[in-house]
């Protein structure tokens, strides 16, 4: 399996493989950079198809949180991990305190958080094994970060929508949301709120259905929800959902999502650049949360002050289009030369 000449491998400073032979655990802790601090980053608990793809993932997905917190301001590194598992089958409290201890290995240099296919409480049993962890609330409080994230892409698409649909409110736009578990369904309430029309989709039918009846959306079949008749297009689902073939089917002018890593490659930006669509760059729009964990690692948690910094995602997301018109580049190119500006400096 190749590392150095991996074509995602970033000069990341360091890449952990850990494997726990009681528990099953197979795991790849990827830290990418820690100029800024410590490399925070969440636990991805998925059913890899081999170890290569993991490690794709991970050097990704590791990537993005260096760039998502210098974007950000926060005093934090990137890093991420995975582990090769279906969290549905495979995941036993065994596995987990297997990871925490592979996590406390690392001094420090990585801490982690919940991620897709792992939460809360699976935090509370890694911390058995390590105090690297994050995301688990301050004075009792639930520790979930997904309001803080949906609220950020919240305030990032009203952005993208000012600069590419000349509109500052929301009221009768159609936005498709593929993907309403925890981050997509805050999003969709707030969204409606707010007065928006929403086409929504989810491999979970079950939970589609009660939302879709609670906000009275349409919902559509997850591979039609490329095709839908809408102005923004939020992916909140997993990543590299933006392949070419998904760039010239999409109706929407505006991408503007919770999910990572939605480009399944670079080229693909340009492609939607020439279709007049502008993409928001998904770990300057998805910043919400990180912003939220980091804060929880404070004695002095002011929820207030977490919000008024998660808001400020809607400057940063200014600040990029702007830059993007005026130098003619995509917001993908620009949002990577800014984050490592501001890690250079």
């Amino acid at each position: 399996m190749q590392i150095f000449d991996h074509p995602e491998f970033d000069h990341h400073q360091q890449i952990v493989f850990g494997s726990d032979e009681a528990s099953g655990l197979r795991a790849i802790i990827a830290i990418h950079d820690t100029r800024r601090g410590p490399a925070l980053g969440g636990l991805r608990i998925y059913p890899y198809a081999s170890e290569a793809d993991a490690l794709t993932d991970v050097l990704r997905l590791s990537r993005g949180m260096t760039y998502k917190s210098a974007l950000a301001d926060l005093p934090l590194g990137g890093g991420k991990a995975v582990i090769i598992a279906d969290p549905r089958r495979d995941k036993t409290p065994a596995m987990l305190y297997a990871m925490g201890r592979l996590v406390e290995s690392l001094g420090g240099r990585y801490i982690t958080a919940e991620d897709s296919g792992s939460g809360e409480e699976d935090m509370r049993l890694i911390r058995q094994e390590t105090s690297h962890v994050s995301g688990l609330g301050h004075d009792g409080n639930s520790g979930d970060p997904s309001p803080f994230t949906a609220h950020g892409v919240f305030c990032a698409l009203k952005s993208a929508v000012r600069h590419r649909l000349g509109r500052s409110d929301l009221q009768g736009l159609r936005v498709a949301i593929q993907g309403v578990g925890h981050v997509g369904a805050h999003l969709a309430r707030e969204l409606h709120e707010a007065g928006a029309k929403l086409v929504l989709t989810d491999v979970d039918r079950d939970s589609l259905g009660m939302l879709v009846s609670e906000l009275s959306a349409e919902s559509v079949t997850p591979d039609a929800i490329f095709d839908a008749d809408v102005d923004v297009f939020a992916p909140c689902a997993l990543g590299a959902v933006l392949t070419d073939e998904v760039a010239e089917r999409l109706k929407a002018k505006v991408i503007c999502g919770a999910a990572n890593n939605q480009l399944a490659t670079a080229a693909v930006a340009g492609r939607l650049q020439a279709r007049g669509i502008l993409y928001t760059p998904d770990y300057v729009a998805n910043a919400g949360g990180v912003i939220e964990v980091e804060a929880q690692r404070h004695q002095r948690y002011n929820r207030d002050s977490v919000m008024r910094h998660v808001e400020r995602i809607a400057e940063t997301v200014d600040e990029i289009l702007s830059r993007a018109q005026s130098e003619d580049k995509s917001p993908a190119a620009v949002a990577d030369q800014l984050a490592r500006e501001r890690l250079a400096g």
